[in-house]
């Protein structure tokens, strides 16, 4: 989000997962399914990238059980990419990331924490985003009622948002969170649009923004990790990995 000093700079920060992954050959869409003549139906490996902003949304991120050491996923190698603070990091460490092999056909989620526009969300709210918007137009995000499913399984009794997710250039405070709220945004952080963006410039692939809300508009904060709200918002960060995954899997199951 943007909201504390670690990774306020360009950081390019990626932790490889799993095996490098060789690319997907012509005719196997990003989902997986291989129309190649006399191949079957059986997906192909999909690796996932999960790009964030700071080094405490990454700590948060690669902290989580399911990925650990490994970072593997029987659906395919698992990354999560550190790309610095702010749209302009973010959408250059995306391209490069997604230029690799490794990463080529990767399907993206942009992750961390973010500031909640709506009145009554409260810091571990999560945000689970149908498009992303910026003043450079909106992405549409792929399997958004699954991720929404997933995250009340994985964390019961949290508050779960759905709607669009707005980008901003700056930390947005006071009267300026109400005017964005005017939009109908329901959060906004300073990454995810141009993180999507840039992963669908680089081609096709499901997309898709999960963001904690770490200040609302009756908790506002200073820094992330100096009051309670920073610390609930990473501890809910820690636990939306199994929701990643199960969404991860999801997009290689055969299509009617």
């Amino acid at each position: 989000m943007g909201s504390a000093p670690d990774g306020a700079g360009p950081a390019e920060d990626e932790d490889p997962a799993g095996p490098p992954y060789p690319g997907i050959h012509p005719g196997i869409h990003p989902g997986g399914r291989d129309d190649r003549p006399g191949r079957s139906a059986h997906p192909a490996p999909l690796p996932l990238l999960i790009a964030c902003a700071l080094g405490i949304e990454r700590l948060a991120l690669r902290g989580a059980p399911r990925i650990g050491r490994a970072g593997q996923d029987p659906t395919g190698p698992v990354s999560v990419l550190r790309t610095g603070m702010g749209p302009a990091n973010a959408e250059r460490a995306t391209a490069r990331a997604l230029g690799t092999d490794r990463h080529r056909n990767a399907a993206v989620i942009a992750s961390g924490f973010c500031a909640g526009l709506v009145p009554g969300m409260r810091p571990g709210d999560l945000v689970v985003a149908d498009e992303t918007r910026d003043p450079h137009g909106v992405t549409p995000c792929t399997g958004t009622a699954l991720l929404v499913e997933a995250l009340t399984r994985a964390l019961p009794g949290r508050g779960v948002h759905t709607g669009p997710l707005t980008g901003s250039g700056h930390v947005v405070r006071g009267p300026e969170r109400a005017a964005l709220r005017a939009t109908g945004a329901v959060a906004v952080d300073m990454e995810s649009a141009a993180t999507l963006r840039s992963a669908l410039r680089a081609g096709a692939r499901p997309v898709a923004a999960v963001r904690v809300v770490v200040d609302a508009p009756e908790h506002e904060l200073v820094r992330i990790g100096t009051v309670s709200g920073g610390i609930s918002a990473f501890r809910v960060l820690r636990a939306v990995i199994p929701a990643f995954l199960e969404w991860h899997r999801s997009l290689l199951l055969p299509r009617r």
